[in-house]
């Protein structure tokens, strides 16, 4: 090849999904693959849901462009949900629609800092928040958050090159369901040091009951602040329709205007429609699953009381569970890879989620049936007799 790439992304590593994949070896056991690298629903969306979207494949218009910012319909149904979600105040001229969360986070941060700027982020973190990050030339500054973030300790980290903090909660990859008090703390600590905070709340649905995670939309002003981001891709099993929403102020959305104009002109029509049509009419369904997956969670927590299993379980939580291997002579990607190939359990090494994370597994369990949690913790023992 004789042209050049652009070394803010040839520096990236590649995707780690699709490298954890390939340590897989089938065939050598005649046994079951426990795929527990990403957090993929087991359940496929409503079937109400692929009625609606047969419906409206043959709706005149569907294969249309819709508005920049997305439909009004929807806008003004998720500034509905997330008013109710969070007792507070979000109006349809504050949404804008995207492909999926990620999309929605990469729009958010580049509408607001540019290389040389940096943003605080709690370790461990999502990867593709630190990915897009480094493609941007925009720093990370590390804040350490297994459990949740200490906003004292963010506090210290920002300059006048600061430009937000990024939570995840419930965070990928830890599970952990950050605390109101904490987030309120660090909305604080953001709006008197006038910077963002950036919340990525892919997971809301899957917090342990009905109260608000958060009060900031019921604050006055949050819009001078606060970038709120959501999927609809695990809740509603919606992985492939790729549709999310930043929720911000009017200010900063124009600006995400110009972004999705280039990235994608808009959300896809069809899949607009159809997260639509799940807002509206499929909460019955919706915490059907959550319930289920909070049966799954419970098993898992129950599984990892075994007597003989060296595993910690640290955090978990929504589709996650953080896990500390008993390996002190191996690195976390050594442990993941011998799960793979040898006792066929896919993971992620914690080592994909930031620095300091070598004793560290992800376990994404979405996948995974109530009854398969007994499976994993045997292959987990399996795994400890080595040689």
């Amino acid at each position: 090849m004789t042209y050049a790439v652009n070394p803010a992304v040839n520096r990236i590593e590649a995707p780690p999904i699709m490298e954890a994949q390939s340590w897989v070896r089938p065939g050598l056991r005649n046994r079951k693959l426990l795929n527990l690298c990403q957090a993929v629903p087991s359940w496929k969306c409503a079937e109400e849901l692929d009625d609606e979207v047969a419906r409206l494949a043959h709706e005149p218009g569907i294969s249309l462009y819709t508005d920049i910012y997305g439909i009004h319909e929807l806008r003004s149904a998720i500034a509905e949900h997330f008013s109710a979600d969070y007792r507070g105040k979000v109006a349809a001229e504050n949404v804008c629609v995207t492909a999926g969360c990620n999309q929605a986070f990469a729009a958010a941060i580049m509408a607001i800092a540019k290389a040389g700027d940096n943003v605080i982020v709690p370790v461990p973190y999502f990867f593709n928040h630190t990915m897009w990050l480094g493609m941007l030339g925009i720093e990370p500054r590390y804040v350490q958050g297994i459990g949740e973030p200490d906003p004292a300790e963010a506090a210290k980290l920002i300059d006048d090159r600061t430009r937000a903090i990024v939570l995840c909660s419930p965070n990928n990859p830890t599970g952990s369901i950050y605390s109101s008090e904490t987030i309120r703390a660090l909305f604080e600590l953001a709006r008197a040091r006038g910077i963002a905070l950036v919340i990525d709340e892919t997971y809301k649905d899957f917090r342990d009951g009905d109260a608000p995670a958060h009060p900031i939309f019921a604050i006055d002003g949050w819009e001078d602040t606060f970038i709120h981001l959501y999927s609809f891709s695990k809740a509603f099993a919606m992985t492939g329709y790729r549709v999310g929403a930043i929720t911000a102020s009017v200010r900063v959305l124009a600006e995400i205007e110009k972004i999705m104009d280039c990235l994608a002109i808009c959300t896809t029509h069809i899949s607009q429609r159809a997260a639509l049509f799940a807002l509206t009419k499929l909460d019955a369904w919706k915490r059907a699953k959550i319930a289920m997956m909070h049966g799954r969670l419970s098993a898992l927590r129950q599984a990892f009381k075994r007597d003989g299993l060296n595993y910690e379980l640290v955090s978990s939580g929504a589709l996650f569970a953080y896990v500390k291997h008993p390996f002190a002579d191996e690195t976390a990607k050594q442990v993941a890879m011998r799960l793979a190939g040898e006792h066929d359990l896919l993971c992620l090494p914690g080592s994909m989620f930031g620095p300091g994370q070598e004793q560290y597994l992800r376990i994404a369990f979405a996948n995974a049936e109530a009854s398969d949690m007994e499976m994993l913790v045997d292959r987990l023992i399996e795994s400890q007799k080595r040689g």
